[in-house]
């Protein structure tokens, strides 16, 4: 059974040390490890997936561009923008990786619709969308069964950076953002009610808050 999940508020946090953190914690993991969801926001950083291209970051200004091992194309990250990074033992909850990404896409459909919000995947292309406009990346690595990276959630902050990029591979891809689409909440609102669904989902009898994850590094 999923038993226990562990949630954590980091506040904002810098990206590659957080990255090496989840890299870390995934490798010492064991079959007795909790299940944790991290929920966090960046300072602004362009991410490259292993599937992107370095054509796809048109003018990153003084933005970084970071390569990072996690599945998908290229990414922008940055304040007002909710991250849940769900460290997840497969097995132990029952899915293979896609039925994963579906309940990670199904969670942000479901919680934006309690909000009046209609949002819906694209075939062929991972995330939420509204209206055409992609308001929710996904990124994922799995590591003897276990996930890290994960989901980012557009809320509140500035979009223009998405312009310098190709999001998602796609030259063109308009986002958006929960304010934009009318949701008045705020980040750790949003936050906690995508992890209560995502607990749901996955079976977990139980979530318990914790302060800070280990020493990033």
């Amino acid at each position: 059974m999923p038993g226990t999940l562990i949630v954590r508020q980091l506040g904002r946090v810098p990206y590659e040390p957080t990255w090496r953190a989840m890299d870390r914690f995934t490798a010492e993991r064991n079959a007795a490890t909790p299940d944790e969801v991290w929920l966090l926001e960046h300072p602004p950083v362009f991410t490259l997936g292993r599937a992107a291209r370095r054509e796809h970051v048109v003018a990153p200004g003084d933005i970084p561009v970071v390569a990072v091992d996690r599945g998908g194309q290229v990414t922008y990250h940055g304040p007002g923008q909710l991250v849940m990074y769900p460290l997840i033992d497969l097995r132990r909850v029952g899915l293979g990786v896609r039925g994963f990404v579906a309940a990670l896409e199904a969670v942000v459909i479901e919680a934006l619709a309690a909000r009046g919000v209609m949002a819906e995947v694209v075939p062929g292309a991972p995330g939420v969308y509204v209206r055409g406009r992609k308001v929710a990346a996904l990124g994922l690595r799995v590591r003897r069964g276990a996930t890290f990276h994960g989901l980012a959630l557009n809320v509140d902050g500035d979009l223009d950076p998405f312009s310098r990029i190709d999001p998602c591979g796609y030259r063109g891809l308009e986002v958006t953002c929960t304010r934009d689409e009318g949701v008045v909440e705020d980040m750790h609102s949003l936050g906690a009610d995508l992890v209560e669904r995502l607990a749901a989902r996955l079976g977990h009898s139980e979530q318990v808050a914790a302060a800070a994850t280990r020493e990033p590094g």
